[in-house]
């Protein structure tokens, strides 16, 4: 077997973390590591593709049985079978072990323990369970119908994707059966969206993946819109500016209002996901008022002045923040890659 990986190691959590801590652990972690923020970095990009593995094998419940059960190095699972074969001899069900191709800068491990090399079973003489051990990444164990059975019976499996992916569409090349398949992924796709590949499951009937939308380090997608969480320095927030927002379509420069506080939630119009009908809905941009954790004397001399003139009782309308708070939605943003007019609002 391939050298051992600890991923819970990896994403700094313990054994008996629960999913809320590992989803909270990855996403600090692939925020910090993202090829986004390290331009050119190639360690960051493999510690990115490490902590993506880990998660992968962890997020999912049946993953991670296995990988507890049977992830020290040791043998695989009694009882695992390649695709095309069925427990207890011929005959029955089988259950074909579906691979795909985003897996590809996976380490060996990881495609040992849950990859081709040890696909599902079926019923047989043993009475397992079909997908009672691991399930592949990124498809399930899959039915592919009667052995012997003329008529196709087609196959389902799950297809997981970026959200950047999901999002501008394009080719995707999986390996069903030990052939390599290209799926046409379509811009927008939705998360538990089903996509056909006719003729291309392993029995020679249709395939259908079901699509899962990987978890994103800045933007969550609800419905037709999309949400994220910025950092605004307390003096932007005072006295407004502007901050970079991710989206979609990459970075824009948000200027927030001033006056502005924590939870205060901005719109960036036609900034969401693509629309069924067509268009796209709204991104919305929650802040977050940060302060420094450290204080040069300039900027301590700055706040216990701050705090002089509110113990002295401040004029009226000081507490306003200067500037007018931009009430009326008038805060604007411009594309950094683009230069295209992003208008933002109070949500």
């Amino acid at each position: 077997m391939a050298d051992y990986k600890d991923y819970y190691q990896i994403l700094g959590v313990s054994r008996d973390a629960d999913t809320d801590a590992i989803k909270r652990a990855y996403r600090t972690l692939a925020a910090k590591h993202h090829p986004d923020r390290n331009p050119g970095d190639a360690a960051a990009e493999d510690r990115f593709k490490e902590i993506n593995e880990a998660y992968t094998a962890l997020s999912d419940p049946e993953k991670r049985r296995v990988y507890d059960a049977y992830g020290s190095g040791g043998p695989p699972p009694q009882g695992s079978w390649g695709p095309g074969q069925a427990a207890g001899g011929s005959g029955g069900t089988v259950w074909t072990h579906v691979q795909g191709g985003d897996t590809a800068d996976f380490s060996d491990f990881f495609r040992s323990l849950f990859g081709a090399d040890f696909g599902g079973f079926a019923e047989g003489a043993s009475g397992a369970r079909p997908g009672a051990y691991g399930r592949g990444d990124p498809f399930t164990q899959v039915r592919s119908g009667r052995v012997g059975t003329a008529r196709p019976a087609g196959a389902k499996g799950r297809l997981d994707l970026d959200l950047d992916r999901a999002f501008h569409g394009g080719d995707v090349a999986v390996s069903v059966g030990g052939k390599r398949v290209t799926v046409s992924v379509p811009k927008g796709v939705r998360d538990g969206a089903t996509l056909r590949l006719r003729g291309q499951a392993p029995d020679g009937g249709d395939l259908l993946l079901t699509v899962r939308h990987r978890p994103h380090p800045d933007l969550t997608v609800v419905g037709d819109d999309v949400r994220a969480t910025v950092r605004v320095p307390d003096h932007v927030a005072a006295l407004g500016g502007p901050v970079t927002v991710p989206t979609l379509d990459g970075p824009v420069q948000v200027t927030v209002p001033a006056g502005s506080s924590s939870g205060r939630v901005l719109r960036l119009r036609g900034q969401g996901w693509p629309r069924k009908g067509g268009g796209r809905g709204d991104q919305h941009v929650e802040l977050r008022v940060t302060v420094p954790d450290t204080l040069d004397p300039d900027r301590r001399a700055a706040y216990q002045r701050l705090r002089d003139l509110d113990a002295d009782g401040a004029k009226d309308g000081a507490e306003d923040g200067g500037e007018d708070g931009g009430e009326d939605g008038g805060a604007a943003a411009s594309d950094a890659a683009a230069g295209r007019p992003v208008s933002a609002a109070d949500a």
